[in-house]
This record gives structure tokens, sequence and C-alpha cells, in this order.
């Protein structure tokens, strides 16, 4: 999980900076390697999905789209894997003093800060030769302070927020002649209470005891795969992978409810040939299923659905370019009406390189997002435990851009992107005088994005090096919103807005290297425009999240090191989910040691 956080800047501002698809043009198989390849490594388990305990939402933002196929992961803090927001969290081997990871078998990290943020990492390479590469790892990330509610009848009301989150596993890979096995488990655990702010009584005052904030929900994954792979470039390749998860809540709206368990069953694979030795034609496809047990009737919405993507393709390259075209043909068994659905994408792209360092790329593709609950907990932990929510089917992701480094230590990447999703997910806040009190449902609404930005990138030698990165989103909010489904048979009676998600976002960070031994980084996120729809009621504007954190990290020798963190230093109050104020000004110190 990592740390998130919005940038709202105004308009101007949003403009000049947008997301750059800085990832040439690739198709799903050979992205499978290098997946596997981080995954084998202790920078791995480390950084990319870890949030530090100071942040325990994730707000849902826009992101990149990457054609790749579907990892098994876990995001710490139940955020997801590939992370909306990583605000703050520097690359591990910068937040940790520069040690480099992969020169040791293991590592650990431990920090304490206010609000009791208690971070903890160890790893270990069991085996890491040619043949056989064997990793253990454990992360936990805790909180446990108090929160001041920023609006509505209990402003400035303070209350305890709690989070204990904790993730164990192994990766192995075994490299034969010419494939290679691996195999992979986690375990995660994570316990937290829901602090939302509940909606007053018809006194408007604090309902007392009937909500519930002080219970532990409880939550547990368990996932593990197996697959295997030819090695290098092939007259004939080919992929096959399985994964099984399993995901539960131990309550439901409160304590004296079970909670559901979901099962997924995955599948992927991939068959090509070379056609000399710049043509490839192939297929690949992915499966999933997923079902349910269900300890109570109020959970009957949760159906057994499956869900296939079928990709044929065809792809070439020249000596300053790469194409690849093809197809994604997915077939879905639930939708809004429970009837089986069959829909076409393109799975296309080019990439020209003009040769003074800048390449145009053009791309379009589409998917299939679950939206399963363990899915939705990787994104928001406070969402509606017996919440069922509609896939989300993309019929078309279109984008477009220039990258360039004609500069030295100068980079930039500018682009466009059109997406075009049926069942597209928001969090909309429901929020309750009894049980737990609050809880996020998800709004499924037909949307269409329009999308821009730019991000640059300067760096000198080793001294310094500044980012600065900017998004802006419209969303189409042409008609009244009577036919959108909650997912629970309620619908709005608003007009269509994209709840939760910013307008627009800008990103800028400046790391700097004074002496060889010491880090300093600065990192800034805004975010503005977001709305959020209650109870199905009325619409309100949430605050900008507008926050500075900084880092500074010292390396003693190759063994030891130590950082300190400090977030949100421009005293700013926000949410990312509406009625979970976040954590005000914290700071935190640790070690850390390579062995």
């Amino acid at each position: 999980m990592t740390t998130m956080k919005t940038i709202y800047p105004k308009t101007a501002l949003c403009i000049l900076a947008l997301s750059g698809f800085a990832l040439p043009l690739a198709a799903q198989e050979e992205q499978s390697e290098s997946t596997l390849n981080r995954e084998l490594t202790l920078e791995r388990e480390y950084n990319p999905s870890v949030q530090d305990a100071n942040k325990v939402n994730t707000l849902p933002a826009v992101k990149e789209p990457v054609i790749t196929k579907m990892p098994i992961d876990y995001a710490i803090l139940s955020m997801p894997a590939d992370p909306k927001r990583e605000i703050g969290l520097l690359p591990a081997d910068h937040i940790l003093s520069d040690m480099t990871y992969n020169k040791r078998r293991g590592y650990a990290n431990a920090g304490i800060g206010t609000y009791m943020n208690i971070n903890g990492d160890i790893g270990y390479h069991i085996l890491s030769t040619d043949k056989n590469q064997l990793n253990i790892y454990f992360s936990h990330r805790s909180t446990n302070g108090e929160r001041e509610y920023i609006e509505g009848f209990m402003k400035d009301e303070k209350v305890e927020a709690r989070v204990n989150d904790n993730l164990g596993g192994m990766n192995f890979r075994h490299a034969f002649n010419n494939s290679t096995m691996h195999l992979g488990a986690k375990y995660g655990y994570t316990t937290f209470n829901y602090y939302g702010l509940p909606a007053p009584n018809a006194h408007n005052i604090w309902p007392g005891p009937v909500v519930d904030t002080e219970t532990n929900q409880v939550s547990r994954m368990f996932t593990a795969n197996a697959g295997i792979e030819s090695k290098g470039i092939k007259p004939v390749g080919y992929l096959l992978d399985g994964d099984y998860t399993h995901f539960s809540y131990q309550y439901a709206w409160d304590e004296s409810m079970k909670g559901i368990t979901e099962h997924t069953l995955g599948a992927r694979m991939k068959l090509y040939a070379m056609l000399g030795a710049d043509k490839q034609v192939g297929v690949a496809a992915k499966f999933n299923y997923f079902f349910y047990h269900l300890p109570d009737s109020s959970a009957s919405g949760f159906k057994n659905y499956l869900e296939t993507t079928l990709t044929p393709y065809f792809r070439t390259e020249g000596d300053f370019w790469n194409l690849t075209l093809g197809a994604n043909v997915m077939f879905i068994t639930k939708t809004n009406g429970n009837t089986a659905k069959l829909f076409v994408s393109p799975h296309a792209g080019v990439d020209i390189n003009t040769g003074a360092k800048t390449v145009i790329y053009l791309k379009a593709g589409g998917d299939i997002r679950s939206n399963s609950a363990y899915q939705l907990s990787r994104e928001n932990r406070y969402i509606d435990p017996y919440m069922s929510a509609t896939p989300s089917r993309t019929w078309l992701d279109a984008m477009a851009g220039v990258k360039s480094g004609l500069l030295p230590g100068f980079w930039f990447n500018l682009f466009g992107q059109y997406k075009v999703t049926d069942n597209d997910y928001f969090f909309v806040p429901y929020m309750s005088s009894e049980g737990f009190g609050n809880f996020s449902r998800v709004l499924s609404q037909d949307f269409r994005l329009l999308r821009g930005g730019v991000e640059l990138k300067y760096a000198y030698r080793n001294l310094f090096e500044l980012t600065l990165k900017g998004i802006y989103n419209h969303w189409n909010e042409e008609k009244d919103d009577t036919e959108n489904s909650m997912g629970d048979g309620h619908s709005s009676l608003f007009k269509r807005k994209a709840y939760g998600r910013p307008t627009a976002e800008l990103t800028a960070s400046a790391s700097i290297r004074p002496i060889r031994k010491l880090s300093l980084a600065f990192d800034y996120y805004l975010a503005s425009g977001r709305q959020a729809l209650i109870n199905n009621a009325r619409i309100v504007d949430m605050n900008d999240i507008n926050e500075l954190d900084f880092t500074a990290a010292y390396t003693f020798n190759d063994t030891f090191g130590a950082y300190i963190k400090m977030n949100n230093l421009l005293f700013k109050s926000y949410e990312s989910i509406y009625g979970y104020p976040l954590q005000g000004f914290s700071i935190m110190g640790g070690i850390n040691i390579n062995f």
C-alpha cells in the first residue's frame, strides 16, 4: 500500500502536468516475465505496495492504463496493489538510505511515530542463484490515534482511528533449461474500526452507543499461485499460470452479523509463434471464476460468476517502430440485469522512434475490472462488507502521446486519453446511525473520460532530481442519473458525477543529495474537484487534498541506516473517503539494516 494524496491546483496547473505513459507500448505477454522478476526481489516486497501507517485510506483516482496479465497481489493496509496514490514513498533504495538490497540476502526496517504509527519489514533470500530463487518476507503497518471530524454535526469532535495490517509470504522460482517455474503464497490479516462520521439522530446530536466505532472489523486474505513459462525468444513460446485467492470479513454491518467469504480461481495462458526474427503471432487468455459463502440472506446480492478474456494478436517491428494489432474478446456472466455479456475491444498499439530521443506512441485497449469484494477492499477498506458490485467493462481505452529526452538530464511526456467504461465504479458514503455507522457503497455508472496531462523530469548527475506531473480529467456528465445502480437496488436521482474522483491533480517532488550519505526528498500532492453523494440524498464538496511531505535518510555504512519522515507539513485537514479524516501533521523515525 503506500502513501496516497491528492492535489488540485486550478485548471492551469492541472493542464501543466499529466501522468506520463512512460512505458513503451507492450502487450500482455511481454509483461509476465518482468512481473515475476519484480516479485522475486526484496525491493518489491519492501516498497511498491506497502503504505506508511500514517495514511490509512486510498483516494480513488484514474491511473495510466497498462496492458498486463492480472497479478496476484495484496496491498498492505487493504490498498490497491498498484496504488492510486503513492505520495511520499520514495523508492526503497532512497527511503532506506540508498542501501542496495540485492547485494545482501536480507533487510529489516523498523519505524515509529506520532499517532502510534508503526512500520516494520523484514525479508530474506534463502536461495539466490541463477537456478533457484527463494525469498520470504513480512510487513507490518499499524496506527492508533485520534482524528477530528472535518464537517457535519460532529465537526471538530475527536474519534479514535485504528488499523493493524500484516502481510507475510514467500516466492520461489526455478530455472530449467528452456523454461521457468514459479510458486508463491501470501497471507494477510487486517483489523480496523469504522471510525467514519455517522448520521445524526432525530435531534441532531451524537447518537451515543448505537453507533459502534469501537469494534474492530477483521479481514483475511490468502493467495497462492503457480506457473511456468518459456525462457527467452523461442520459435514457439508459452505461459501457463494459475492462482487461488481466499478473502473474508469477520463481520457485516455490525458485530452480530457474520461476513462473507469470497473465493477466486484464476488462470492465465499464452501461446505464440515467431514468424522470422521480427514478427510474432499469438493468443493470450485469462479466466477468473468467483464463488461465495454467504452466512446471511442479506448478502444475497453476491452471485457466482465467470470472466474471460481472449486476446489474439499480431506483432511486428522495424528499425524505428513497433506495431501490435489484435482484439480483446471478453465475456462476463454478471451484469446489471444478470444476463451474460460478450463484448470486444481493440488490443493495438504503435510506437515510433523519431531518432532524436523522441518517441510518438498510440495505443487502444479494453478490459474487465472485476470489482470483487477483495479488489474493492484493497482500494477502500471501509467498503460495505455486504456490497456486491457489478464488474466494470471498458470498451475503449485509447491513448496518444509523445515522450522525449532531447536535452541532457531533461525528460518529458505529454499525452491524451479517451476512455469508455460501462458500470464504472464510484465510492459514495452511506452514513447510518446504528451498527458500524459509516460504509462506502459503490455507485455504478456509465462514463466517458477525456484526460490529458504532462510529466516533466530533470536530473543533474547524482545531486538532485526534480519532477512535475499534472493531470486534468473531464468526465461525461450529460444526463440525469435516474437509472444508475448502487449495487443494492437503489438508484441516484442526481446528475451524473464522478463522485470521489478529482478533476485535477498535481504532483511535484525534489530529491537532493547534499553529501554522499545523506538524501533529502520533498513530495507534494494537490487534488481538487472531488464531490461526495451522501446517503443518496445530497451532494457536498470535499476539501482539496494539499499535502507536503519530507523524508531525510542517512547511510552510516552498507549495513546500517536511519531515516525520518514528516507528513502533512502544511497542516491541512482533508479526507480521502468522505467522513474518514486522515491524520494531521505526523513524524516518524526509523532504522534499517541490510544483512
